[in-house]
């Protein structure tokens, strides 16, 4: 697999977990990369560009320093080893100066005491080079989504509950008319929804739940 710097490159896909035909931010998300390696950061600025991301790149820890002073961040990754920057201090100025900012540390050096230096920062999340980058849009996806700044679109939303409400029919071994007579739900609302053609009440829901012998948060908690 190529590489570029020390980020291993992923093999390309047609979808992407950030793509914002199934996903959408309600306002623009500032995302600040971190790193003396030029290579990697605009990696990352090219992984991470969205119409609704504005990702900026600090250099050097002078660089990173007066963005952070200046410019408000949803989002810092940041370089663990930045020269003329140790870590403990930045993270303890990304602190001070960005209490609502979440940290994301990339790191080729991996230690112990980094990893309890970012436990302690409270620090969302340590990844070590070389990573895929699939796998930093996952974290980083997973973490607009805890702030609230990244929200699925209703029709992926209505594709992945049918998606999954057709999946568990299945390995149950249900028939669409079986589970329609277990819910009380007509047959071609229940079809109409495992398509995503149609959404369901939280009453068809419930229904569905009791079908299925789970609880309602299961079923979220499947399609979150």
């Amino acid at each position: 697999m190529p590489s570029v710097g020390r980020v291993a490159t992923p093999v390309k896909t047609k979808t992407s977990r950030l793509d914002e035909t199934a996903w959408f931010c309600p306002q623009e998300v500032r995302i600040l990369v971190a790193d003396d390696d030029a290579g990697v950061a605009q990696l990352i600025q090219q992984t991470l560009a969205r119409p609704s991301f504005r990702v900026e790149l600090a250099s050097s820890a002078a660089e990173a320093r007066d963005k952070l002073s200046t410019t408000p961040y949803h989002l810092i990754i940041l370089d663990y080893v930045l020269p003329g920057w140790d870590a403990n201090h930045a993270l303890e100025f990304i602190r001070q100066n960005q209490p609502d900012a979440a940290v994301l540390v990339i790191t080729g050096y991996p230690s112990l005491e980094g990893v309890v230096s970012c436990l302690r920062a409270r620090v969302y999340d340590y990844l070590t080079k070389p990573f895929d980058l699939q796998q930093l849009e996952n974290v980083v996806q997973r973490c607009l989504q805890s702030k609230g700044l990244l929200r699925m679109t209703e029709e992926a939303l209505l594709e992945r509950l049918g998606a999954f409400i057709r999946e568990r029919r299945k390995a149950l071994g249900l028939t669409l008319a079986q589970m329609s007579e277990r819910t009380g739900v007509s047959l071609g609302y229940l079809s109409q929804i495992e398509l995503g053609k149609n959404s369901a009440s939280i009453e068809t829901l419930y229904r569905i739940c009791l079908g299925f012998g789970i609880r309602m948060s299961e079923l979220f908690a499947a399609i979150d």
